[in-house]
């Protein structure tokens, strides 16, 4: 029998499940999970789970899928359960009358140091934004979106290629550590709150959900901007831009970029082949593009798409 904390872990992704499997493997208890509803998904539209309700299930812990938070039925059945503390990761805002319920309170995980890039995409906008440095950070639910009292954190270097795929993968092991860490010092009360309030004399920087127009890439700004955005945005949802070919407009996403030294002819919108990728003009220098999707087609490399076109049909619009 297990010693530790007993647990109602809540989450849906993939990023959740990294965190769940690894405190399953810890001395503490995980008596319940909560997850998204099962939803259609692809052409079929068949019944798709989270992947934290397939993980949830492989190792026979039982799964909660409220439509609505504020159910009754849902609130009675927490409760029964009367375990010390919540964890959620990667999950929907939770009302008072249910983060409220343990005895120890409710913490999160969030990807990102707080209290900078609060929101929906802390991987992305950090990116986007050319950080060095991101992190992960347990804290304190209350009322409010990420602004409870921090528990601990760990901070994560940033390469110059890194991408948001990669930079999920980083973060969830090291996220899935130090929730760990957490409950290990929740476990002990060996542990101090950090009010975010302390740190609000820094500007703070955002993490708002991404639409469509956030992913466009405006091609009159500099390429380290642009290659920012494209690794930021990398492999999902996918920076895109409008190519013209043979008189169509057609939309291209961009999924893997390079910094180059190459200085473009002001006004200069053709594409360039080369045995590296596909150069692309920026506003001060060349972007080396060698993996994109052509709209109506597969995701490719850059060999794969030069076998079957010509570059020379290729025209970037510059909107």
């Amino acid at each position: 029998m297990k010693k530790g904390l007993k647990i109602i872990f809540m989450g849906t992704p993939e990023f959740a499940k990294g965190v769940l499997s690894c405190i399953v493997k810890s001395d503490h208890d995980v008596l319940a999970v909560v997850t998204a509803p099962d939803r259609p998904a692809g052409r079929g539209q068949k019944l798709k789970q989270s992947a934290v309700k397939t993980y949830s299930e492989s190792r026979d812990i039982p799964v909660l899928q409220p439509e609505k938070l504020r159910d009754e039925s849902f609130i009675e059945a927490l409760r029964k359960y009367n375990v010390d503390l919540f964890v959620v990761v990667a999950f929907r805002m939770l009302p008072e009358m249910v983060w409220s319920i343990p005895k120890k309170g409710t913490i999160n995980l969030h990807a990102s140091l707080l209290p900078n890039y609060r929101g929906a995409a802390p991987i992305n906008w950090a990116i986007m934004n050319g950080e060095k440095v991101s992190g992960v950070t347990t804290f304190f639910i209350n009322e409010k979106i990420d602004t409870g009292d921090i528990i601990k954190s760990k901070s994560v270097d940033i390469s110059e290629n890194m991408n948001a795929g990669q930079l999920h993968d980083v973060l969830m092991i090291d996220g899935a550590e130090l929730v760990v860490e957490t409950l290990n010092h929740l476990k002990s009360e060996d542990f101090k709150r950090e009010k975010q309030t302390d740190k609000q004399n820094m500007t703070l920087k955002h993490a708002p959900k991404i639409f469509k127009e956030d992913c466009k890439i405006q091609w009159d700004l500099n390429a380290q901007v642009i290659h920012n955005k494209i690794r930021g945005l990398s492999p999902y949802p996918g920076a895109w831009c409008k190519i013209k070919s043979k008189g169509a407009t057609l939309q291209f996403k961009l999924f893997s970029s390079f910094l180059t030294d190459k200085i473009p002819v002001a006004g200069d919108t053709n594409l360039k082949a080369t045995e590296n990728g596909i150069l692309f003009p920026c506003k001060d220098l060349f972007i080396l593009i060698d993996e994109l999707q052509m709209e109506g087609k597969r995701r490719m490399n850059f060999k794969d798409f030069l076998a079957g076109n010509k570059i020379e049909d290729f025209v970037l619009i510059q909107e």
